[in-house]
């Protein structure tokens, strides 16, 4: 059984998850990971991999470029989306 997020850890998010959440493939997720290409942190929980959201969301922000990087910010402070 595979949930977005686990109960125990409300803010983990599983490889899945994460994967959608950064519009990649969860493949593109396990490359990353092995090769070492991003330092995009994560928890290994016995054989489980899981993405912290606010991982994730620093992630995104550090790659945000030009005018739209402000509107980010302020959408993802606000608790809203980025348009």
């Amino acid at each position: 059984m595979s949930t977005t997020k686990t109960q125990s850890a409300p803010d983990l998010l599983d490889e899945a998850a994460a994967a959608r959440y950064l519009s990649v493939a969860p493949a593109t997720l396990r490359v990353w990971r092995c090769t070492g290409r991003y330092a995009l942190p994560f928890v290994k929980v016995g054989r489980l991999v899981r993405y912290r959201e606010a991982d994730l969301s620093r992630f995104i922000e550090a790659r945000t470029h030009g005018v739209a990087a402000a509107t980010v910010t302020a959408a993802r402070a606000a608790g809203g989306e980025a348009r």
